[in-house]
């Protein structure tokens, strides 16, 4: 046990002090340069859409900021339009709609004296402002809702100008959000279609034992894995890539989700008198729970599932701590016929899965209820 002493436990205060504050001021930067983007974007919203200005007084108006205060950034001609784009977007009746379907139409509140002159600006001519008497109230679609505060506004534009439909665009906010993705990897996620990955499971490649022992592992798990990062040649052995994926774990893992942690590859299982080894090895945080990956590079096949639950059994009687939550077993492979994944697995008694290396187009029946799932999975914090 390490010993710490009373005087590093009155500066860890200290730190833990700084730590809080400093946070609190990330969250209120942030916070205003997303406010200053809507409110921005609203005015201009509203003079293009009355056809009182066109696109040259935007260029105008560029122009005139710069001049007017050198010090400003990001305020050119296009900087100008996504502020349009942003507050267009958001406070569009389909995306209020999906808002209120996962409860969460709550808007940033604003003093009353604030709210009244930015009120005054979108609904008024400048010259009106002037007067003391002026009494508005602002409407619902002039309010920012707050959960756009769950990221920063590099990455809302990477959402707006990538995808186009509500239902992507929230999920990808909540993903980049529980995930704590940055830039990088948020632009990797969306070209590798997390949302239609994660949004399209119907739970038919989980065994039941998975899903009832872990009720949101199907929105926790992915279904298919994209191996395009590890440079591997078209043909390629199972060690090959093992290897690669080992080399690349920091990439990989962003594939898989972050809760997950990267033990070891080819562990070793001592069952008897033969010891066994299975090929990668991980924890996931959110699950508590050890899982094993096993690698094929062909075809699924039942017979693969036999010794993946047999390394489960194993982990779980001589690996898995107390604590721990029971562990599951991840077949990857590189195809798999759905109805032999369904009959496989309707039997198996143990927490396992098939994923794949190949896109899946997202089911749109589900993607209502799995939308509100997924929201209140993100969110619970």
């Amino acid at each position: 046990m390490i010993n710490i002493s009373a005087e590093e436990q009155q500066f860890e205060v200290v730190r833990g002090i700084i730590d809080l504050h400093r946070g609190r001021a990330a969250k209120a930067v942030n916070e205003e340069a997303l406010l200053t983007y809507w409110h921005v974007g609203c005015y201009i919203s509203h003079k293009l859409k009355t056809n009182e200005w066109g696109a040259q007084v935007v260029t105008k108006l560029a122009e005139y900021l710069a001049v007017k205060d050198p010090t400003l950034k990001g305020y050119r001609r296009r900087n100008l339009y996504n502020m349009v784009l942003f507050y267009d977007s958001y406070s569009s009746p389909e995306f209020h709609a999906l808002l209120q379907r996962i409860g969460q139409t709550e808007a940033i509140a604003l003093p009353a004296e604030r709210k009244k002159m930015l009120t005054a600006i979108v609904q008024n001519d400048s010259a009106q402002m002037e007067n003391a008497k002026i009494t508005t109230v602002q409407n619902d679609s002039a309010q920012m809702p707050k959960i756009l505060s769950l990221t920063i506004i590099s990455n809302h534009l990477e959402i707006l100008s990538r995808k186009k439909n509500p239902e992507e665009r929230l999920f990808y906010i909540l993903y980049t959000y529980r995930e704590r993705l940055k830039y990088k990897e948020l632009c990797r996620c969306i070209d590798n279609d997390t949302f239609g990955t994660l949004m399209s499971s119907d739970g038919n490649n989980m065994s039941d034992a998975l899903k009832q022992t872990y009720p949101e592992s199907p929105l926790l798990l992915r279904d298919t894995v994209y191996i395009d990062l590890l440079g591997l040649p078209q043909k390629f052995k199972e060690s090959k890539l093992r290897k690669a994926m080992v080399e690349q774990m920091k990439t990989f893992i962003l594939e898989l989700g972050k809760d997950f942690l990267f033990m070891e590859d080819e562990y070793r299982l001592t069952v008897g008198s033969a010891t066994f080894k299975s090929d990668l090895l991980f924890y996931h945080r959110g699950l508590q729970c050890l899982v094993a990956v096993e690698l094929k590079t062909g075809k699924f096949h039942p017979k693969d599932l036999g010794q993946l639950e047999f390394y489960l059994e194993a982990l779980d009687r001589d690996v898995k701590r107390s604590n721990e939550n029971p562990s599951i077993g991840i077949l990857l492979c590189s195809e798999a016929d759905s109805l032999q994944v369904e009959y496989a697995l309707s039997r198996s008694m143990s927490p396992t899965m098939v994923a794949e290396y190949k896109r899946h187009l997202i089911p749109k029946e589900v993607l209502q209820t799995q939308m509100e799932e997924f929201a209140r999975i993100a969110l619970k914090k």
